[in-house]
Formats: C-alpha cells, sequence, structure tokens
C-alpha cells in the first residue's frame, strides 16, 4: 500500500485521509493550522482557530447525498457527530403536514445533518485521530513539492516540502487546501504546466450570522428567493441557525447590511423570520463572505497530466456558489473516487492513475458542477434583472423547469419532493420521473418570471429598510 500526503485537514481533506487509511494506505495530513478541536461543540464553536478557512464560522449545510455518503462510508463520523449534538433531519420535517402531506417512505433519505462547521470538522478530526493509519500534523505549512522527471520529462510527485525545510515523502500527494490552494504556486515550483480552468466570477457576497434559539421550535432549511436578493437559511446543532442574505456584489445599494442595525431592519421583513427572532440570542455580528468564483479544474490537459503524482479534491478542483451548499457533498464525492480509482490503479502508475482520476471525477463530479453552475448563473442574472427593474427570461429550460416547480410546490407535496430530491442529492430535475397528471400540471405553469413570496419583502422595501441605517445605503463605498 502507498504513503499518501493530504494537504489539508478541513472537511475534504480529513474524508479522504479516512477512506485511504480504512484502504491501507498510509495517511499523512498536513495542516497549516496549529489548533485543533477541544470540548463540546459550543467550546469548538467558540475556542478552535482556524485562521486558514476564511469560512470557518459562515453558515455550512450538509446536504443529504453528504450525509448519506458519510453514512455509508464513515458511519463513525456520523455517530460523532450525532454525539456532539448533530441531528439528522430535513426540509420535509419542519414543515406542517398542510405542506408535506404528511410523512411518507422515502423521506428519511431527503434527512440532512445539521451542525456548524467547526462541529462538522471536529467530529472529523476525532474520528481521524483515532484511525489506524491516519497521521495529522497540525501547525506544518505545506511550502513546496518535490519532483524528478519522469521518461517523458512530466513532473513527477514524490514528497512535500513543509515550512522548516523538512520533507515529507510520498507516493501520491492530494491536494485538499480548500478554496485558497496554493498548488498552482507549487506546481511551478517543478516546472509543471498550469491545471486547466473554467471560472466564471458570478459576483455573489453573503451577509450572514449565527443565532440561537432559546425555544425548541427547529428554524427550516432554506434558500428562499426574494426580488433583488436570497436568504440562506441554515439550521444547525444545539438549537443555533445561521441565516445569509445572498446579493449582488455589485449590489451598492445593499452593502449596508454590513452593519448589524440595517441587517436586523431588513431582516425584520421576512415574516416568517420575526418570531424566529424574537425567541434568539446573537451568536456573532455581521460577518461578509464573497462567493468567490464557480470553478472547475482539470490536472490533466490535452490527454496529458501537468504532473503524475499529484492529484486534487473538494475546493481546490471544483467550487460553487456556497448558498446551494454543495461543496462539503461535491467533495466527499470526489474523496470516494479518489479511493476507488486508487483500487484500479495503484501510484506505481502514475499516468495512468492521472488520467483514471481525471476521467472519473469529470463523469461523477462534473454532471454536479454543471448542473450548480447552470442555477448560479441564471439565479444571478435574474438577481440583475429585479436591480434593473427589467424582467429576465430563463436562459435555460433546466432553470424554466425550476422556475415552474416552485411556483407550484408548497401546494403539491409530490412535485415538493420531486424538487428536494434534486436539491439535496445534487441530480438534475427530471419531469418523466413524476407521473402524467403532475408532469402536465408542471409543464402548465408560466415560467415568465420568478415567482417570489407574496409578503414580501420587494426590493423597494428592503431598500427603504436598509437606508434607514445610521450612514445611507447609497453612500455606502
Amino acid at each position: 500500500m502507498a504513503r499518501i500526503t493530504v494537504i489539508g485537514a478541513g472537511l475534504n481533506g480529513l474524508a479522504t485521509a479516512l477512506l485511504l487509511a480504512r484502504d491501507g494506505h498510509s495517511v499523512t495530513v498536513l495542516e497549516r493550522d496549529a489548533g485543533q478541536p477541544e470540548g463540546d461543540a459550543d467550546g469548538q464553536w467558540q475556542n478552535w482557530e482556524r485562521p486558514g478557512v476564511s469560512q470557518f464560522r459562515l453558515p455550512h449545510i450538509m446536504q443529504a447525498l453528504w450525509r448519506q455518503l458519510m453514512e455509508r462510508e464513515l458511519p463513525e463520523v456520523i455517530d460523532e457527530l450525532v454525539r456532539l449534538g448533530g441531528v439528522r433531519m430535513g426540509p420535509l420535517d419542519m414543515m406542517p403536514p398542510a405542506v408535506t402531506g404528511g410523512s411518507r417512505p422515502g423521506d428519511e433519505d431527503l434527512r440532512m445533518m445539521l451542525a456548524r462547521r467547526p462541529v462538522v470538522e471536529g467530529a472529523l478530526a476525532t474520528v481521524a485521530a483515532r484511525t489506524p493509519g491516519v497521521t495529522i500534523r497540525r501547525g506544518a505549512k505545506a511550502e513546496a513539492l518535490v519532483a524528478a522527471a519522469d521518461a517523458s520529462g512530466v513532473p513527477h510527485v514524490n514528497g512535500v516540502v513543509i515550512d522548516g525545510g523538512e520533507t515529507v515523502p510520498a507516493d501520491l500527494v492530494v491536494d485538499a487546501m480548500g478554496r485558497n490552494t496554493t498548488i498552482d504556486r507549487m506546481l511551478a515550483g517543478i516546472g509543471a504546466q498550469r491545471p486547466e480552468e473554467q471560472s466564471e466570477d458570478l459576483g455573489f457576497v453573503y451577509y450572514c450570522r449565527h443565532f440561537r434559539n432559546e425555544s425548541p421550535r427547529p428554524a427550516p432549511s432554506a434558500i428562499l428567493f426574494y426580488e433583488g436578493m436570497s436568504l440562506l437559511w441554515v439550521p444547525a446543532d444545539e438549537n443555533t441557525f445561521g441565516l445569509a442574505f445572498v446579493a449582488a456584489s455589485n449590489d451598492r445599494e445593499l452593502r449596508a447590511l454590513r452593519d448589524v442595525q440595517a441587517w436586523d431592519r431588513a431582516a425584520a421583513l421576512i415574516p416568517d423570520l420575526v418570531p424566529l427572532l424574537a425567541m434568539s440570542t446573537p451568536l456573532t455580528d455581521v460577518q461578509v463572505m464573497s462567493g468567490g468564483p464557480d470553478r472547475h479544474r482539470s490536472f490533466v490537459v490535452d490527454g496529458e497530466p501537468v504532473a503524475t503524482g499529484v492529484v486534487a479534491v473538494g475546493d481546490s478542483v471544483v467550487r460553487t456558489n456556497p448558498s446551494l451548499g454543495r461543496g462539503s457533498s461535491i467533495g466527499m464525492a470526489q474523496a470516494c473516487v479518489l479511493r476507488d480509482v486508487l483500487r484500479e490503479v495503484g501510484p506505481d502508475r502514475p499516468a495512468e492513475l492521472a488520467r483514471r482520476f481525471d476521467e472519473v471525477i469529470d463523469a461523477v463530479v462534473g454532471k454536479m458542477y454543471r448542473l450548480t453552475l447552470d442555477q448560479d448563473q441564471n439565479r444571478m442574472a435574474e438577481i440583475q434583472a429585479d436591480i434593473a427593474g427589467t424582467p429576465y427570461p430563463p436562459a435555460s429550460e433546466a432553470w424554466a423547469l425550476q422556475r415552474r416547480v416552485r411556483q407550484i410546490m408548497m401546494q403539491e407535496p409530490d412535485v415538493l419532493r420531486f424538487f428536494m430530491r434534486s436539491a439535496l442529492q445534487i441530480e438534475a430535475l427530471d419531469v418523466t420521473a413524476i407521473p402524467p397528471a403532475l408532469r402536465a400540471r408542471i409543464e402548465a405553469e408560466k415560467a415568465d418570471g420568478p415567482s417570489y413570496p407574496p409578503a414580501g419583502p420587494t426590493r423597494a422595501q428592503l431598500l427603504a429598510a436598509v437606508a434607514g441605517a445610521d450612514q445611507p445605503a447609497e453612500s455606502v463605498a
């Protein structure tokens, strides 16, 4: 079995390490941040410092796909997460029977794992620490790759240099450094070609806060569309939940949402939030995060690896708009692919391994990326049209179908489940999979424009609320 070095001890790096160690590989995880999880869920939330993860205390969604893969592959992680207060629950569990039609067989498949990001990572770290074959070195920052050219002249990676100059030898290096990976610089340092990249910065920005609900009432999990913005509503462990206004980065008038008072006034316009926030205590002020570009990268260009002995998983390879909460699920799928490919092609056949991994990743994960990118593109185009006060005709049939489904799903339990399966398991909406009568109902809906909640807020109402801050919204730079 191989010596494998994983760079990054985040969600995807730890999951990859666990899967590979279970297959008998010797896995060393290098993590630049020295801190480690200690204590209960609140202790990890309050005290664990992870400066290398900018979104560490922002809302995270562990979708049904992530839970399903974890329960199948690493069930002890789920057990540890439940011990820390994580909850198996899905949107249907939080909706009234009048909307869902009551509980039905198969609803359990749509349950997510509700927990804050530090708690999820803490569960993975706890299991990894007691797993034979896994060594986690915290405070060990990867600085460079060590490589020698193979017969074809392609650099072959056989180790990682960490700060201080130590070389950690490896038969395979896995980049799990996430959104801010430095792998391109490391590859350039060994003379490798830059990975091929498809990237589109759609300009999403998030104004986020966390709260603790003082009553046992669960908060629903949802992304709700309003005129010119969206609201991301993410329940978590220990009666906590996250809320984020998702806006366009060029929407200058909404930049005042970074102010707590402006944020509160905007939240007061959402009817369902008012009673919940009245029973809740804020855990954070407003945290602002840029969504960054949607990005898909390949380490195989024109059929040839840019380097052998190195692969990447997670946000280092596929990065999507955080509001859909798909990063952890896509990353876990990639980790499973790497484990499976290594069973087929070992590190002793490095060029074949690189090509095969790239091929399977595109087949399994590429379709998830393209589906998500289509949604991101259309939703941002819709937001821009709202800002301009112009209509937005859907640019794709998939988005037109989603508009139709959203318009009736709260009145049709079967349509609601049809939509939730797609959203939580990252699958395309397929109308051929539902009964003909229901399909006819969906197809009869008009998709001319977005169907926003009649209770608002409208964009005009939102701007008026935000502009009531000490500094008017239009003057915020």
